[in-house]
């Protein structure tokens, strides 16, 4: 299921649509631009996941002040085909159907009224002095003498929240890792289902066609990272264990989030690290070959 609860932003899709609205409109993005962002007519989505996405930009858009007549009908015709409901329902149990069509009719009685408190925009402190930096490769070692290796790929500041992005790669060594052996070993990452045209798909990953000719996927999927998620306050505590040990110039378009989680201590690095390809097979990601990643323009 392309979801995890039935609340109205439970799951990626609803949580996206909605923080991807609330965070253009905390950044000063003006309301004509979060509109065209986020249109009422996309064509990319089955209905199960069109349902998630209109209600949870319905959601959004009645507390920023955007809902009207048009988003209203469009949710109301989106609702009564009674996708969700019956996908909840055969997918799990009808006490789940009956708790989605719930989460509806509140959503339903909520927007058809006119918001008098307008959400007004947040603002949130954001971090200046950084523990590490974006494409650092970030050496440890752990109790059984040996050192692995993770990559910083993104430092994300999010609602007053910092945090430092790692992928975990399958280094392995008695020796530190460095700019060019990190080079022999991969990176864990996860194939993304696409809705996308495929020349869509290569504009928006170039030289994805490489990948899935070399892992032998199928040509609608896209290739992201499995984050391991440190926050800025937690790394203070964590950072004595870390050393920089050089940087990878990863593309940009490899960086999509393929999964994540929150990490910290440093005990969850010994759980995670210690049998990587255990975590990997229990989580379901893959990995590639990290030279096939590198930006070889830089």
């Amino acid at each position: 299921m392309a979801t995890d609860g039935p609340k109205i932003i439970d799951g990626d899709t609803g949580h996206d649509t909605y923080w991807g609205i609330m965070d253009m409109y905390d950044n000063g993005i003006s309301l004509e631009k979060i509109k065209i962002k986020f249109p009422f007519d996309i064509d990319y989505f089955d209905e199960f996941d069109f349902e998630i996405y209109i209600t949870s930009l319905a959601l959004a858009f009645w507390e920023i002040g955007l809902i009207n007549d048009l988003l209203l009908k469009k949710v109301n015709e989106t609702i009564s085909k009674g996708i969700g409901v019956k996908v909840w329902t055969e997918e799990c149990d009808k006490n789940i159907g009956k708790k989605r069509q719930q989460a509806l009719n509140r959503l339903l009685k909520k927007i058809s009224k006119s918001n008098e408190k307008i959400r007004k925009p947040k603002k949130y402190r954001k971090v200046t002095n950084f523990h590490f930096q974006p494409n650092d490769l970030l050496s440890f070692k752990l109790s059984d003498g040996y050192y692995r290796a993770v990559y910083c790929a993104l430092i994300t500041q999010q609602r007053g929240v910092c945090t430092y992005d790692l992928v975990g790669t399958t280094y392995k060594s008695s020796e530190k890792p460095n700019e060019s052996n990190i080079l022999d070993f991969e990176i864990a990452g996860r194939w993304i289902g696409s809705g996308y045209d495929r020349h869509t798909m290569i504009e928006m990953q170039p030289e994805i066609e490489s990948l899935w000719k070399l892992n032998k996927t199928n040509d609608k999927k896209f290739w992201g990272l499995s984050y391991h998620l440190v926050t800025h306050k937690d790394f203070y505590n964590l950072k004595e264990n870390f050393e920089k040990v050089g940087t990878l110039n990863i593309k940009e378009s490899y960086k999509k989030t393929g999964g994540y989680g929150y990490e910290s201590s440093f005990d969850r690095f010994e759980d995670i690290f210690g049998d990587f390809h255990k975590h990997m097979q229990i989580f379901g990601e893959k990995c590639i070959s990290i030279k096939e990643l590198i930006d070889k323009t830089e």
